[in-house]
Formats: structure tokens, C-alpha cells, sequence
């Protein structure tokens, strides 16, 4: 059966421009209004106050080469209409993995990196962590993640030493800064444990990667040294 299309019908069909497009329309692929950059609504997409809060957590003697900006989306939020506590210790992980690997890259470039995210001799495990909440998150907002070791002395009480003499054990605070907001909303202490994965067991990580540890130590101990540049911080 053949159907055949009124002239009013034929007409309205053969128009789809008129119909879907005018002058004033963006070109395919240009975003929408609406869809553009807000910087007044989304204070965390300004580069200058993701500058500022690097700076500041210079200032409080932070890895830089720990720094992860997690940007906060509206799944994090739970029926409180906040994020919800426990994303905050998958923020805290991307950022610690972050500076493990950065621990490898000075130890042994790309293959210790590699190794030490991968369980291959020895790395770091997470003992413990505790929270400390100091203000809410809401989306849309991005928190920049910075880590740091503690001196040994500060490590909590009962930590046992390895036979040999070198701490098993590493203290490490971490704090989440909200651009939004320009100030941290949440801090973190955590006990991590060197690990050799090849026989399953705790271990001393050894001398040089002690050097290291103590290094990142002296430049969070300086302001002014933990703004070296990269290839100057790991000489």
C-alpha cells in the first residue's frame, strides 16, 4: 500500500531548519551558553585560585610532587546534600598514589615507579587513616589533595623498628584544600607500612629510599626549598 503526504504535511517535512536553527543558534560543536565556563559560579575552574591554594600549602610545607586536584561531582553528594565522608578516602588514596609514584620516579625513575604501584619488591601499604571534617563540600567545586611525611619522632606511639634498626613504619598528613571555598576542609593522618610484596613481609625500605624520605623532609621543612623546581629538588 502506497501512502501519499498531504502538501501541508510535505511542507512542514521539508524544513527541518527552519524548524531546529536560526541565526542566533551556536554552529555544530560550539557550546551553548549555558554550557560555557562560569568563573563567579565555578570559582574552582580559575587558574588564580588554584594558584593561591598551591601556595599556601607550600607555605604548610606540602610535596608538591604529592599535589592531585580531584574535582567533585554531583555522585559524590549523599542525601545530605553534601559529599559524602567516605569519598574523601578515595581522595586521600589518588593523592598518596600520586606521591608514592613520585617517590619511585627519584628513587628509579619510571621502572621503580611502575614497581612500587604494582606490588613488585618493596612500596608502601596503608596501615590506618583518620579524618578530620572541618567543612562540608558541595559540587560543583574541585579540592586539591597535598601529602607530606612526618619526622620519625612524630610517628604515634607503639610503632615498632624493624630488626635492623630502619623504621617499618611512615606517618603522613595530608589535607584537601576546596577551591571554592579557599581554604582546607578536611585533613588526614595516615600510618603507612614498607612492604617487600615479593616475600610478604614488612621490611626496612633501605638507605636510599630513606634518603629520599629525609629529603622530602628538609624541602617541607623551607618554604622557599619546597619551591624548587623539580629537577633541582631531586639533585
Amino acid at each position: 500500500m502506497s501512502v501519499r503526504l498531504s502538501p501541508t504535511v510535505r511542507q512542514r517535512v521539508s524544513r527541518p531548519d527552519s524548524c531546529f536553527h536560526s541565526d542566533s543558534s551556536p554552529a555544530f560543536g560550539e557550546p551553548v551558553d549555558w554550557l560555557k565556563p562560569n568563573l563567579e559560579v565555578s570559582p574552582h575552574h580559575n587558574p588564580a585560585v588554584a594558584a593561591e591554594a598551591v601556595e599556601k600549602l607550600l607555605d604548610l610545607g606540602f610535596d608538591p610532587e604529592s599535589f592531585w586536584e580531584q574535582e567533585i561531582t554531583w555522585g559524590d553528594h549523599d542525601s545530605f546534600q553534601h559529599v559524602n565522608n567516605v569519598r574523601y578516602v578515595r581522595f586521600f588514596e589518588s593523592g598518596r598514589i600520586k606521591w608514592m609514584a613520585s617517590l619511585g620516579h627519584e628513587l628509579g625513575g619510571a621502572a621503580k615507579a611502575n614497581a612500587m604501584l604494582t606490588g613488585q619488591g618493596v612500596s608502601l601499604i596503608l596501615k590506618s587513616i583518620s579524618m578530620n571534617y572541618r567543612s562540608p563540600v558541595v559540587y560543583p567545586d574541585t579540592l586539591l589533595i597535598a601529602h607530606k611525611p612526618q619526622p620519625p619522632s612524630s610517628e604515634p606511639h607503639g610503632v615498632k623498628r624493624h630488626a635492623g634498626g630502619g623504621n617499618t613504619h611512615l606517618s603522613v598528613n595530608a589535607v584537601a584544600y576546596s577551591y571554592k571555598q579557599q581554604r582546607i576542609v578536611t585533613e588526614s593522618e595516615s600510618v603507612v607500612v614498607w612492604y617487600d610484596y615479593d616475600r610478604l613481609v614488612k621490611c626496612d625500605p633501605g638507605e636510599a629510599m630513606k634518603r629520599v624520605i629525609r629529603r622530602r623532609l628538609l624541602l617541607g621543612a623551607d618554604p622557599m626549598l619546597n619551591r624548587l623546581p623539580l629537577e633541582v629538588r631531586r639533585v
